[in-house]
């Protein structure tokens, strides 16, 4: 993996789950609790639907870089062992797109957890800044996410 501009913005973070990829899944798109589990999010308010009820579009506020910030997002759910979305409209963010990749765990009832990120914000902050806060949101809302599942799932 180069330095050249497009990759560096790309992170990858794993972590296990002692949970199933079903429980992981239903936290992942109960997208009105996460204000309750991610600290960061102030709001989130579902804008579109399909037809089975899965949100397609959300709208998230948050707390970041010491002011609120907003954007959209564009959720895919063709693949049952991805939830995938890409950045409609953000007020602060060029791009904001991932996703998380579940699959059973080696050890029965959990799960293995592939989160990555793909962000530009359209304010220029130098790379080694912008990854490393990049890292730190990934890994704080994995560990949320794994605190959040887990505490459900006894």
């Amino acid at each position: 993996m180069g330095q050249n501009g497009a990759m560096a913005d790309r992170v990858i973070e794993h972590t296990t789950i002692a949970a199933s990829p079903e429980a992981v899944r239903a936290v992942l798109l109960d997208f009105g609790r996460y204000p309750e589990w991610a600290p960061d999010l102030k709001e989130v308010e579902v804008l579109a639907t399909d037809d089975e009820g899965r949100a397609t579009s959300v709208r998230f506020r948050a707390a970041g870089f010491g002011k609120s910030t907003s954007y959209t997002l564009g959720y895919d759910h063709s693949d049952p062992a991805v939830v995938a979305w890409t950045l409609t409209e953000g007020d602060i963010t060029r791009k904001l797109d991932g996703y998380y990749e579940l699959l059973d765990g080696d050890e029965p009832g959990t799960t293995e957890v592939t989160y990555q990120l793909e962000a530009d914000l359209i304010v220029p902050i130098p790379g080694f800044i912008k990854r490393r806060t990049q890292g730190r949101i990934m890994h704080t809302a994995l560990r949320e996410l794994k605190a959040r599942v887990e505490t459900l799932a006894q």
